[in-house]
Parts: C-alpha cells; sequence; structure tokens
C-alpha cells in the first residue's frame, strides 16, 4: 500500500481555528478525516473535535488491520459522533448545542469509501481532471431536496450538521476503484469556496503534496481577503506515481509546528504568527454493543420534515447566538 498524505490548516481572518482534521492508517486501510465546527454556535471547534476524535478511536479499535464492513463503519461513527456532541452539550450544560459539518473518507483493498454531512467536501483527482466530488447538503447543491427553494436562497444554508438531537442527515460515496495518481481532498468551505475546480487540479498537478497543499491553502487566504474563514486542507495521493510518493505503509510527515488539536494530527496556523490553541481533550465512547453490520434504511432519504427541522435548528442558533455576541457588556 504506497500513498503520501498532507494536511494544513488556517485561522484565516476568525477568531479561532474551528477546524479540525487528521489521518490513521494500518498495514490495510487509511482513514481521513475533516470537520469544520460551524460558526455562531457555542463550542463549534468542541464539536470538530469530538467528531475527528470519535472517527480515529473507532477506527483505532476496529481496524485489525482491516474494517469488516467500510459503508457500515462509516455510518454507525458518523452517528456515534453526532451523539457524542450531544452528550457533550449535556453534559457541560451548553445553551447552545455545539454543531459540526464532517466529511470521511476510507481505503481499504485499493477501493474507496466516504461519508460526509455539510459542506465539507472530498474531491478526487484524476489524469488532470476532477473525477468526483462530493454534493453539499445546501440550497447550491441539492436545491431539489426542498419544495419551496424560493424561501432558502441563501447558497450556504446548510440542510444538515452533527450534533443535533434529530438524526442529520448524510450521503455515501463509493466504493469507487483506485488508480495510481488519484488525489484525494478533503477540505473545509473555506478552501473551495474561493476556488474553481481548474485552480485546485492546476495547484496540485505535478508537486509534490508538502508543497501544494500548503500552497493552495495560501492561495484561498489570499483570494478570500482579511475576513476569510478558517482554511483546511487533508490531500492524499494514492500509489507510487507522480510527485512525493511514499514506501509503502508509510505517510509523509506533517509540516506542522503548533500545538495537536486532533488525535492524530497537529495544526499551525499558516496565517498568523502563532498556531491555535489546542483542544480540550474529549474521549470517545466505545462502539455500541448492539451495533449491527448493516446500513440503515432511510440513511439516504430527504423528506421535507427533516430538512425544514434542520433548517429551523441551525438559523434558530445562530441568530441566538448573534443577539448575543451584539449586546453591550
Amino acid at each position: 500500500m504506497k500513498f503520501s498524505v498532507f494536511q494544513a490548516s488556517s485561522q484565516g481572518g476568525r477568531d479561532d481555528n474551528e477546524d479540525r482534521l487528521g489521518y490513521t492508517y494500518t498495514h490495510e486501510a487509511i482513514l481521513l478525516t475533516l470537520a469544520d465546527g460551524m460558526g455562531g454556535y457555542s463550542g463549534g471547534e468542541q464539536a470538530a473535535e469530538i467528531a475527528v476524535r470519535v472517527f480515529t478511536q473507532s477506527f483505532l479499535a476496529q481496524a485489525r488491520p482491516r474494517l469488516a464492513h467500510p459503508p457500515v463503519f462509516l455510518q454507525q461513527t458518523l452517528l456515534q459522533a453526532n451523539r457524542a456532541i450531544v452528550d457533550y452539550a449535556r453534559a457541560n450544560d451548553l445553551a447552545e448545542q455545539p454543531r459540526t459539518t464532517l466529511v470521511a473518507a476510507l481505503l481499504q483493498d485499493e477501493q474507496l469509501w466516504a461519508v460526509h454531512a455539510g459542506d465539507s467536501r472530498l474531491y478526487g483527482l484524476r489524469a488532470g481532471r476532477v473525477w468526483f466530488r462530493t454534493r453539499d447538503h445546501s440550497f447550491q447543491d441539492k436545491p431539489e431536496l426542498l419544495q419551496h427553494p424560493s424561501r432558502h436562497a441563501n447558497r450556504n444554508l446548510l440542510f444538515t450538521c452533527l450534533g443535533s438531537h434529530s438524526t442529520p442527515l448524510f450521503d455515501h460515496t463509493g466504493p469507487l476503484a483506485l488508480q495510481a495518481g488519484d488525489q484525494l481532498l478533503l477540505c473545509s468551505d473555506g478552501l473551495w469556496s474561493p476556488h474553481a475546480d481548474a485552480d485546485l487540479v492546476a495547484a496540485m498537478q505535478g508537486q509534490a503534496l508538502r508543497h501544494s497543499v500548503p500552497a493552495l491553502v495560501r492561495q484561498a487566504l489570499h483570494k478570500a481577503g482579511p475576513r476569510s474563514d478558517n482554511v483546511s486542507l487533508l490531500a492524499l495521493q494514492w500509489g507510487s506515481e507522480g510527485a512525493g510518493a511514499t514506501q509503502p505503509g508509510v505517510a509523509h510527515a506533517d509540516l506542522f509546528e503548533g500545538a495537536p488539536i486532533s488525535s492524530f494530527g497537529q495544526v499551525v496556523d499558516l496565517g498568523a504568527a502563532g498556531a491555535p490553541a489546542a483542544g480540550a481533550r474529549i474521549d470517545a465512547p466505545g462502539p455500541r454493543a448492539d451495533a449491527q453490520p448493516t446500513l440503515a434504511d432511510d440513511s439516504d432519504v430527504f423528506d421535507d420534515e427533516r430538512i425544514e427541522q434542520s433548517i429551523d435548528e441551525i438559523q434558530a442558533a445562530i441568530r441566538r447566538t448573534a443577539l448575543r455576541r451584539n449586546r453591550p457588556q
């Protein structure tokens, strides 16, 4: 199994970096995870931290050295992460539910599976083009999910995220067969929103990941300007072709200097003088004893009631947080 991997993140123009990302692997499987804590929520960075830790620890517990059912693992772990965020909010008496988007990719047997909720994306690049990308749970990418789209014309309006008492909406990707030279990009909206697909392809072609990944993050920061969102990118190149491939089973060390903010990665703020503060340590719960290796029948059902409920929760929480922030001290 040959691959190279590199990750980078920047706080951008925000007060905090609420993105969390990282990877882990065995000799037969690789897990990549990225979560973008949602601005406007109390503890968005904690929600992202919990999501990444739950995925990492579940993978380490179950990949011995491979997973029996990759898509089932992804679905069950996403739901487990959602429960862990809700439990964290309850245990800490938080006024608002912490929330986060999530994208996770699993590689095994030269195949790719993925799951995502929200607008953190997975891109697949192959032979100088975008081979595939996930579709956001937003009006921009999934307008067909709403019967009355004119009410929700804001392209950034999300239908779902992790951290809600209701079951989150999510999509599966795969299985997709991998080829030598394929590149996978997991990124927050701060990375993809200022870039066209052609920009991503051009930046990644012919460059080692240790050069192209930080450069692409810096490009996003420059294009977005001083009010840039957090910008994060986790990239993997599969096989031995192209620049920067590794020996079997060995991943490139990351060019990170900051404090650890996930269970298996460190992130330096590429756009500021100092690194972001470390997130609080949060232990993920173990797998449920009654978990069964089956996919939920309604995992991809997006009915109006579920979508409207999710939208109302997200918008109400954002309004309440904005009022608190604008209240005179």
